[in-house]
Formats: structure tokens, sequence, C-alpha cells
């Protein structure tokens, strides 16, 4: 399983990054997002733009690192 570290990527790049892997997985396939910080504000993000199309579970929580399996469970 792929793992995307958006650390080191520019703030205003790491949503749109994180959502054009979201959208090149297949059904049933997922990554790993890895943080410095817990990214609740992305999975609202999720919930209104591909509610039903995702799965959201945490790996690590914190205090320094998070790491989010995020899954494709439905097709657009």
């Amino acid at each position: 399983m792929n793992e995307l570290d958006i650390i080191p990527i520019e703030p205003r790049f790491k949503h749109s990054t994180i959502m054009k892997t979201f959208d090149e997985l297949k059904e049933g396939d997922a990554f790993i997002l890895k943080n410095d910080h817990d990214p609740v504000p992305l999975k609202y993000q999720f919930e209104a733009e591909k509610k039903g199309e995702y799965s959201w579970e945490y790996i690590e929580e914190g205090p320094e690192i998070w790491k989010v399996k995020i899954g494709r469970t439905a097709s657009k």
C-alpha cells in the first residue's frame, strides 16, 4: 500500500494532492496519508465531496505523526 507523506508539500497544494491521489484509486484500493497534525478538516472535505465513496481509518494518532488509511469503497 502506498504512503502519501504530505508533510513536505506546500500547504496550498496538500488537499488537491490528496484528492488527486484518491481519485486515481480503483474501487477497493487505499493509501496511507501521513501528516504532522490530525487531518480532520480533510475528513470534512471527503464527507462533503465523496460521501459514500471513501473509507477513513486512523492508523496512528499523534502526537507528532498522524497516519490515516483512506480507501475507495465505491465508484463515482
